[in-house]
């Protein structure tokens, strides 16, 4: 084993900890104040709609060089990356929407 295959397993393991700790802290804190949960899960449920939408738009098409080796791409799999990719640019959209409005309401302010 190549010491760059150990650092490699240590990133994947640094990673994987990183992921649990990011899940689990939050939720030791916000113990305390159910509120901020409930905020929480708001959230998860509206981007859970926006995903939703978005892969039922989402066209499965795959073009016969793709679905052959080395690619191996099936409709569902190209009607998951659809749907996320029309999630991630939904959610840009939002963010500079949002943006764009907190920046002309400072101005009027």
């Amino acid at each position: 084993m190549d010491t760059t295959d150990i650092f490699l397993y240590a990133g994947y393991l640094l990673v994987v900890i990183g992921s649990i700790l990011a899940i689990i802290m939050p939720l030791i804190s916000s113990l305390g104040d159910p509120k901020s949960l409930l905020k929480t899960l708001v959230g998860v449920v509206i981007i859970a709609a926006v995903f939703g939408i978005a892969y039922s738009s989402a066209s499965g098409d795959v073009a016969a060089k793709y679905m052959a080796d080395p690619f191996n791409i099936t409709p569902e799999g190209a009607k998951m990356v659809g749907g996320v990719l029309i999630t991630v640019y939904a959610l840009f959209l939002l963010a500079i929407v949002g943006i764009v409005i907190t920046e002309i309401n400072k101005i009027i302010k």
